[in-house]
């Protein structure tokens, strides 16, 4: 009698044991549910001027920032931080020392960044150079001929019109007068370098490909916020007269 109390005890120990785990299981796997939904980022509805002026002064200094080369910054930690100032609470890091760290970051992104243009620009041409058709230059400008022309030749002091489309080495386009559909006019020496020695080379009627280094386009400057520093540039170029 005393032998079947004990199994029975056991038995009953052993399946309260089972739904205790199994209770702690399904526990367990919703507390992770809940912590993976907390995760995701909150999204915003934008139901007042003040919550779409708060949201497009976000995307002024995010597109600024990245395209500065600072792309790995913690947007958790800049949220905090935001909350931190506007609600008065203790810094974690005060504003001068702040101000030391974020221009180190900066300058250490922005390096990063132009070794990333540099090493690509270099690849770039160095593989297009071989290509059928391009012709290198002692300047070292690539350009390809697509239509030939018969017309005059434009010199350093001429003004001439064109049509043209510039792009990025991924294919963005930064400008372009076919896209406007008004053709531009300027001085052969009104422009970068690959541009002023291009249009030397060329007669009216020509439309080319060219392919310009950071060196003989806009270098460590870049341009207008949309042409990075260093960046190789790539125009089609047609020669409609010159004036």
């Amino acid at each position: 009698m005393k032998v079947l109390v004990f199994c029975a005890a056991v038995l009953t120990g052993t399946v309260v044991h089972a739904q205790s785990k199994k209770e702690l299981q399904a526990e367990v796997t919703k507390l992770k549910a809940e912590i993976t939904e907390l995760k995701k980022p909150k999204d915003v509805e934008l139901t007042d001027k003040h919550k779409k002026a708060s949201y497009g002064l976000g995307v002024l200094m995010a597109t600024n920032i990245k395209t500065q080369g600072a792309d790995s910054l913690d947007v958790e930690a800049i949220n905090i931080a935001f909350r931190d100032v506007f609600q008065g609470k203790a810094l974690k890091i005060e504003k001068q020392e702040a101000l030391t760290i974020v221009q180190e970051y900066m300058q250490a992104a922005m390096e990063r960044k132009t070794a990333v243009l540099k090493a690509e620009g270099q690849s770039f041409l160095e593989g297009n150079k071989t290509k059928p058709g391009v012709v290198t230059t002692a300047s070292g400008l690539q350009y390809k001929v697509i239509t030939a022309g018969k017309g005059k030749a434009p010199v350093a002091t001429s003004n001439v019109t064109v049509h043209y489309t510039g792009k990025l080495l991924d294919g963005t386009v930064f400008d372009s007068s076919v896209e406007r559909g008004e053709p531009a006019s300027f001085g052969v020496s009104d422009v970068i370098g690959g541009w002023t020695e291009a249009l030397q080379l060329m007669h009216e009627g020509d439309k080319w490909e060219l392919y310009i280094p950071s060196d003989l386009a806009y270098g460590e400057r870049g341009a207008g916020g949309q042409i990075p520093p260093f960046a190789t540039l790539v125009f089609e170029v047609e020669l409609i007269k010159v004036n």
